[in-house]
């Protein structure tokens, strides 16, 4: 069996908010009709939720599945398990037409706490914050990269490319530096 590698070994960085790189973490892009027979029971066999509803995570303890378009999840759940959802997932659907892919790999995750964390992402994604629910995801950029990102009740957490990973960290460290906190007034 291969040994998880994170994508920039735990960096971190404390400013008016901790920013951190947590991987590794599993993850599975799973493609699939709503509706797809097996969907809901492929999604609890490899997570132990249920299918998300449009722009939602589900979580139970620290396996997730999140709505990421109208026929794509995203199945978090730790490293190590990955394989036996993955059987979990193909033995569900059958011969349903779906796409399953063991993305973890080529993902870098953060996670970004404090008071004032909506301010980081504020300065680097185009998303209404004060109007983002607690497990709500969003697909947007951060910078000019991919990214995706939900709230919880702690703070951020976000996904990027992995080859754009310590891109993404040196943008949440910049914009985490003291003095560089948002004008509330």
């Amino acid at each position: 069996m291969r040994e998880a590698v994170s994508a920039l070994g735990g960096a971190s960085y404390e400013g008016f908010v901790k920013s951190l790189e947590i991987g590794p973490l599993g993850m599975i892009s799973l493609r699939a009709k709503p509706g797809a027979k097996g969907l809901d029971k492929a999604v609890k066999a490899a997570v132990g939720t249920s299918v998300p509803a449009l722009r939602r995570m589900e979580w139970t303890k620290d396996r997730g599945c999140g709505w990421m378009s109208p026929d794509e999840y995203l199945l978090v759940l730790p490293y190590p398990e990955v394989g036996r959802a993955m059987a979990a997932i193909a033995k569900a659907l059958g011969a349903e037409h779906h796409l399953a892919a063991d993305v973890s790999d080529a993902r870098a995750v953060f996670r970004i706490e404090g008071a004032k964390a909506d301010q980081v992402l504020a300065k680097l994604c185009p998303v209404d914050l004060a109007a983002l629910a607690p497990g709500e995801l969003r697909r947007t950029r951060a910078a000019q990269v991919a990214a995706a990102f939900w709230r919880d009740e702690q703070g951020y957490t976000l996904v990027s490319f992995r080859s754009v990973g310590v891109y993404v960290m040196g943008l949440l460290n910049h914009s985490a530096m003291p003095g560089s906190e948002l004008d509330q007034g």
